[in-house]
């Protein structure tokens, strides 16, 4: 039996304060390889962060035909493109039902122009919980931040 043709990608963000310090992890898996990234902001916040973790993750991918799963723990970017949110956002000149301006649009703006030419679908997951993936990430973000913080 050959391996599953679909890259998944598990994501998260983690801030120490929301606003403060932030970290951002991925973790990326197609045909039996395994690649773990993440990354530091020194003043952001949580959402800023789970978004910035599936930008990262999407620039990495090469082959653009190979159906790609994202899996998160963050309702906010799950279902901004499951509930058509994004649609919305753009259709509305990147402003929210409200008339508000959308927050975080620049990543926002990332992320739709990344995943607009790759066949990507989104899922949730419960964060802190029993998902090995999403906790490995979760860690990830979380070291990422305390090992900025041990320099100052």
């Amino acid at each position: 039996m050959g391996l599953k043709k679909e890259i998944t990608i598990y994501t998260d963000g983690a801030c120490q304060g929301n606003p403060g310090p932030g970290g951002w992890a991925a973790i990326l898996s197609w045909d039996g390889h395994v690649k773990e990234i993440s990354g530091y902001a020194p003043q952001t916040t949580n959402n800023r962060m789970e978004l910035q973790a599936a930008i990262e993750a999407l620039r990495l991918i090469k082959k653009k035909t190979i159906p790609i799963r994202i899996v998160t723990d963050s309702k906010y970017l799950q279902e901004a493109f499951t509930k058509n949110w994004i649609h919305n956002w753009v259709r509305n000149g990147w402003k929210t039902a409200s008339k508000a301006p959308v927050k975080n649009q620049d990543l926002w703006q990332d992320l739709v122009l990344l995943s607009s030419t790759l066949p990507v679908s989104w899922h949730w997951t419960q964060g802190h919980a029993s998902d090995a993936m999403n906790n490995r990430c979760d860690e990830l973000a979380r070291l990422q931040i305390e090992k900025h913080h041990a320099r100052r």
